[in-house]
């Protein structure tokens, strides 16, 4: 493909082009990848059509379109995605933030009231960071770690920490679940891999192709990561604490049931945009038969 010689040339041909692939917003997302490839806002792309367009902004947009083309995530081309409105470095190694998991950092800071305590936070399964650092952000006092047992995600949270100016709040560490933890928190947030194994073939290529398995695949029935945390949280959770848990579509009252059996109650559901039970949250029954 030659790009045209402007801005707007280059607008219009990049929309038909994924528009040609099946990209549902092709006007919006040609919108960001020319400005991506110009290295400028998107307001520059709309105000200014007749800019010339730069053999090095041409090629990059080039390299852009293939990409998406093959149904990369807009965030892995960009490499970078908004959560909570704070700016994540994205790459293949992490799933993609996405909105409906703000869903879990909203019923945590409905729960934690108190922004200037000291909250004690752990997030499993961190990926970007995203809802740990997100957390922090609205607490100004709260502290957090992280588990992962992917050291290239790991070393992607801590780098959105520091961007963030959270890092010295904020640890990661790789990890099987809570196996090597043995203290409490006053807040475990968790978005386990929850779809079933079988389920994955029909995912969009987006996501089927290009994220990370590990993070997504939750069993048989996509359960498997709730039965491995269940305990973990229990033991770890402080008796005033909460449990906050994204969970899949229509797998709320098998996970409560899962946190249950642990010893964990369940203190309400959230719904996401879609009103679709998101997110859980439990908080500590009697630690009976745990000891």
């Amino acid at each position: 493909m030659t790009t045209p010689g402007t801005v707007g040339g280059a607008l219009a041909a990049a929309r038909g082009r994924l528009a040609e692939v099946g990209i549902v917003a092709a006007a919006l997302e040609a919108r960001l990848l020319v400005a991506h490839a110009l290295a400028a806002p998107v307001e520059h792309v709309v105000g200014w059509p007749e800019r010339p367009l730069a053999a090095a902004a041409a090629a990059r947009l080039e390299t852009a379109l293939a990409r998406r083309a093959r149904r990369e995530p807009m965030s892995q081309i960009l490499g970078r995605r908004e959560f909570w409105s704070l700016p994540f470095l994205v790459t293949r190694d992490t799933l993609t933030p996405r909105p409906d998991s703000e869903t879990l950092v909203a019923a945590a800071l409905d729960y934690a009231g108190n922004r200037g305590y000291a909250w004690r936070v752990l997030d499993f399964g961190t990926g970007t960071g995203c809802l740990l650092l997100a957390v922090l952000a609205e607490l100004p006092q709260a502290t957090g770690l992280g588990i992962d047992c992917s050291a290239a995600a790991l070393a992607m949270a801590q780098r959105n920490a520091a961007a963030l100016g959270l890092a010295d709040r904020a640890r990661f560490a790789a990890g099987d679940w809570g196996a090597a933890l043995n203290r409490e928190f006053d807040l475990i947030l968790a978005n386990p891999p929850y779809i079933p194994d079988g389920a994955i073939a029909g995912l969009d290529p987006e996501v089927r192709d290009h994220e990370p398995r590990l993070a997504l695949a939750g069993g048989p029935d996509g359960l498997a990561a709730y039965l491995a945390l269940a305990f973990d949280i229990r033991r770890l959770l402080a008796a005033d604490g909460v449990a906050v848990m994204e969970v899949g579509e229509g797998q709320a009252m098998a996970v409560e049931a899962i946190l249950g059996a642990a010893g964990l109650v369940p203190a309400g559901r959230r719904t996401d945009l879609q009103g679709i039970d998101r997110c859980l949250l439990a908080r500590p029954g009697p630690k009976k038969g745990l000891e």
